[in-house]
């Protein structure tokens, strides 16, 4: 069965302009990476967990900030690894400066038998609509366009 995820798009208005918050996964696969690899905070659920309260959770646990308020369920998306996503948007405002994230562990270098811990988000931000399509990994770029069009920028 294919992995499921599902995250939270946050979004908010700054000057009339609509803004998104993504983060920049961690780990040494991401760290030389920008355009078309930030991605909404997501992660992994389980069967029979309720994928909005995985959103929730998963949120929290990479940025340190629990998102509240009217959740709009999006598309699920399929990314090109065959995962699928599944995203709410929802309103918030968070300083990314300030984002506490969870750690995972790999090994690294690959194959030295050394395990090392990187967060799973190393670095997040607020972007335009524009900026975000720019940055944002290519399959996940349907959950800003379809907020855009529910919101009526």
């Amino acid at each position: 069965m294919a992995k499921q995820s599902a995250g939270i798009l946050l979004y908010r208005r700054k000057a009339k302009k609509l803004e998104v918050f993504l983060g920049h996964p961690g780990g040494p696969f991401w760290a030389k990476k920008d355009l078309g690899s930030w991605s909404v905070p997501k992660g992994e659920y389980l069967d029979g967990e309720e994928p909005l309260q995985a959103a929730i959770r998963e949120f929290e646990e990479e940025t340190g900030y629990r998102p509240a308020g009217d959740f709009i369920q999006l598309t699920t998306i399929r990314q090109k690894g065959h995962k699928t996503v599944h995203c709410w948007a929802v309103a918030g405002d968070l300083d990314p400066e300030k984002i506490v994230s969870n750690d995972f562990e790999m090994e690294w270098p690959p194959r030295s038998g050394k395990m090392k811990s990187f967060p799973e988000i190393d670095r997040a931000a607020w972007f335009s609509v524009e900026e975000a399509r720019e940055k944002i990994l290519e399959r996940q770029a349907a959950f800003i366009d379809e907020l855009v069009q529910m919101i009526d920028e």
